[in-house]
């Protein structure tokens, strides 16, 4: 049985404190360098016995990514052009035919059918048939592919290096270029809808649109900090995380972001990055990052329970089952099983 930590702070305390940049997401066949979340005030309490289990992985490569279309079907993706699928909930892992040896770096999937993985050198494949075969599509990059987010099987958003952002309304037979405004490299996107959507990156870039990328705008942040993810729940309230424990709030759609970045500590020890970060609904959500931080909330954020981890092991992502269970995977063939139960109905 694991126990947690609750930090409990005000959403509305520290605007846009300063903070370095720190270690930009690196890709060397492993992704190098990601963190954890804090705020401001320092009230504890027990609030949930959250389990973690490590599942058995059939290789030691760094895993990046791990998507599950239901509670059997799941895939994670990695180092090495590594594609692995599982048919029972995680109980078993089997590798897919190896389609290229580029590091992998997101997989997601609209519907049950329709599926991409993304990776270096411009890498997309894409699936129509649950992922018996991954068939590459032509991006027109050959930067790397960092994130992708799909509202359905014909309408989605792709981010990388330098800047880019590319968009599909075919499923991926033909990509747009959208301008983002920046070089800066983005790794992550999300999208409410077909015209709201945001994407964070390195040097606390933070981008929105509100006609579906024909535009973007910089949202600003006054923090140096490289973003590794973004989400929202609704058209007002979102997050974003980053190096060095960086977590960024609105309550307005992001018109201000609230900086409740983890203070150092006494003896300083520099917070750990924070990767990836999935809310299930408006209440539930989970962050992920390195040294094996995993965050929980069951209140929309009021409160994040630290999980104790099972290892050191960098976590780069997650995919939620049902409300209180999921997955995560990271560094040397790391994936952890979570179950926990809430605080409240």
């Amino acid at each position: 049985m694991i126990t947690g930590i609750t930090r409990k702070y005000d959403p509305m305390k520290n605007f846009h404190g300063p903070n370095r940049k720190g270690k930009v997401l690196c890709v060397l066949g492993i992704l190098v360098g990601l963190g954890f979340l804090a705020s401001g005030q320092q009230a504890f309490s027990q609030s949930t016995t959250p389990v973690l289990s490590l599942q058995t992985s059939p290789t030691k490569v760094t895993f990046l990514d791990v998507h599950f279309q239901n509670a059997q079907q799941g895939w994670i993706v990695g180092a090495g052009g590594t594609i692995l699928h599982t048919e029972d909930g995680g109980n078993s892992w089997k590798s897919s035919p190896r389609r290229t040896n580029a590091l992998l770096t997101a997989v997601t999937f609209a519907d049950a059918m329709h599926g991409w993985i993304l990776g270096q050198n411009g890498t997309v494949l894409h699936t129509v048939d649950g992922g018996k075969q991954w068939v590459p599509q032509e991006s027109g990059t050959n930067g790397t592919l960092y994130a992708a987010d799909f509202l359905t099987a014909d309408h989605g958003w792709i981010v990388g290096s330098r800047g880019v952002i590319l968009h599909t309304e075919d499923g991926g037979e033909s990509w747009a270029d959208q301008v983002s405004g920046t070089t800066a490299d983005l790794f992550g996107i999300h999208f409410l809808n077909e015209k709201s959507g945001w994407a964070v990156g390195a040097l606390g870039v933070i981008l929105a649109t509100t006609d579906g990328g024909k535009s973007w705008g910089l949202q600003p942040t006054n923090n140096l900090a490289t973003f590794f993810d973004v989400v929202f729940t609704d058209n007002v309230a979102g997050w974003a995380v980053g190096t060095q424990g960086t977590m960024f709030q609105t309550l307005n759609g992001g018109e201000i972001w609230v900086d409740h970045t983890r203070p150092c500590g006494s003896p300083c020890i520099k917070p750990a990055d924070l990767v990836n970060i999935r809310f299930i609904n408006s209440l539930v959500g989970r962050i992920v990052g390195e040294r094996g931080t995993i965050l929980e909330t069951q209140d929309a954020g009021f409160t994040w329970q630290e999980v104790e981890s099972l290892n050191s092991e960098t976590l780069y992502a997650q995919s939620f089952l049902d409300r209180s269970n999921g997955f995560a995977v990271g560094d040397h063939g790391t994936i952890i099983h979570l179950n926990s139960s809430p605080s409240r109905p």
